[in-house]
């Protein structure tokens, strides 16, 4: 019974480490924006047939 508590623990610890490594990642290392932006227009005249 204790080795299956030791286990469940040692589990416990690995998920736990795993989502606050995601949530670390995704919080302070990507640093992409949520959308990206549009190109911005040539500004001039342009000819036209």
């Amino acid at each position: 019974m204790d080795l299956i508590l030791e286990f469940l623990k040692e589990v416990l610890k690995g998920v736990t480490r795993a989502i606050s490594a995601h949530l670390f990642q995704r919080t302070f290392l990507d640093k992409k924006k949520a959308t990206p932006r549009r190109r911005k227009h040539k500004g001039g005249s342009r000819k036209t047939k």
